[in-house]
């Protein structure tokens, strides 16, 4: 009896909050935004999503055309699923697209201010880009140094002979990362970060790499889940 009084009052609460919701999400709605699937109370448009979100979204995509939107808790989404309609919005409205939220976990020492990855677009960025752009990304320079990206890559197949000789086994992620790791390094500074396969520090380094990365993981979830 209990159990059934308590199940009651929760659809009752949940009735309640919807009856409330509907009329702002039909408010918000009337916005300027893509057609998509009309959006559940708290949980939005997750549940279209699936086991499988990209054949989801594909399926979709016929229903409500290459841009849609979806409510993700309360996270509202614009999807594109068009390569033509993707290449317009990139290259016409690529300014307004350009930046994106901060974790936490990337303003440590106010990396944030100083990276091109994450500074938003502005007269710092645009002088970063231009630096990389004309000074380390062009086709000369990239000739130029096609010796040391080649010398990384024999560099690589000499260390995984070696442990085939001794019968030690390969840590693919570990070469395949001190590998890329060498080859951004050469690209930019032409030196190469870690100069042995066998040095402690490259495990270092990845683990540590690794690490800012599920810490911005953790930290993207947590304030999803705060601005739910």
């Amino acid at each position: 009896m209990d159990t059934n009084i308590v199940m009651i009052g929760v659809w009752c609460m949940l009735l309640a909050f919807t009856l409330v919701s509907i009329p702002r999400i039909r408010a918000k709605a009337t916005q300027k935004l893509p057609p998509g699937p009309f959006p559940l109370p708290i949980i939005g448009n997750i549940h279209k999503l699936g086991k499988h979100p990209h054949k989801s979204l594909a399926n979709l995509a016929q229903v409500y055309g290459p841009i849609m939107r979806l409510k993700l808790g309360h996270m509202t989404t614009i999807v594109i699923s068009s390569s033509t309609t993707a290449r317009q919005v990139l290259r016409k409205q690529d300014i307004a697209f350009s930046n994106r939220p901060l974790p936490d976990a990337v303003r440590a020492l106010d990396h944030n201010k100083y990276s091109a990855v994450w500074l938003p677009v502005g007269c710092q960025w645009r002088s970063l880009r231009k630096i990389m752009s004309t000074n380390i990304f062009t086709a000369n320079k990239l000739d130029s140094n096609q010796h040391l990206r080649s010398q990384k890559v024999r560099d690589l197949i000499t260390y995984c002979e070696k442990c085939s000789q001794t019968g030690e086994a390969v840590d693919i992620g570990g070469a395949a990362f001190l590998t890329s790791l060498n080859l951004m390094s050469n690209t930019i500074f032409s030196k190469d970060m870690i100069d042995s396969y066998e040095n402690s520090e490259a495990k270092v380094f990845r683990d540590l790499v690794w690490n800012t990365m599920v810490e911005i993981g953790k930290c993207c979830e947590r304030n999803l889940v705060q601005y739910n």
